[in-house]
């Protein structure tokens, strides 16, 4: 397993795609395959049959993954997007940084 430079909750901006310059923030991440899912971004259309008596059929709408190559982190203290740097306190806590203004992240 590689190291992953999202976690849930981080709010990213997507740099390529049809959501090219859309913002949200991280629902999930999956580092084995190196896809997000972000709020709000990456939206699919899914048409459902009803499986039971009283059930409802139609079109459900929900976010679908995206490669995390096409997100880029938005620092939460500058507001502008950056690169994630990763450094060990004296304490021997990992931590991350914003690569612009370094400020810790987490």
């Amino acid at each position: 397993m590689s190291k992953f430079h999202l976690k849930t909750g981080d709010t990213v901006m997507v740099i390529s795609g049809k959501d090219k310059g859309k913002k949200g923030k991280v629902i999930s991440v999956d580092p084995e395959n190196g896809k997000v899912l972000v709020e709000k971004v990456n939206m699919v259309t899914r048409h459902t049959k009803p499986r039971r008596q009283g059930e409802t059929g139609g079109r459900i709408e929900g976010e679908a993954p995206l490669y995390s190559s096409k997100v880029i982190r938005i620092c939460p203290k500058c507001g502008k997007e950056t690169r994630i740097g990763r450094k060990v306190m004296e304490d021997g806590k990992k931590v991350r940084y914003c690569k612009k203004c370094l400020e810790m992240i987490d």
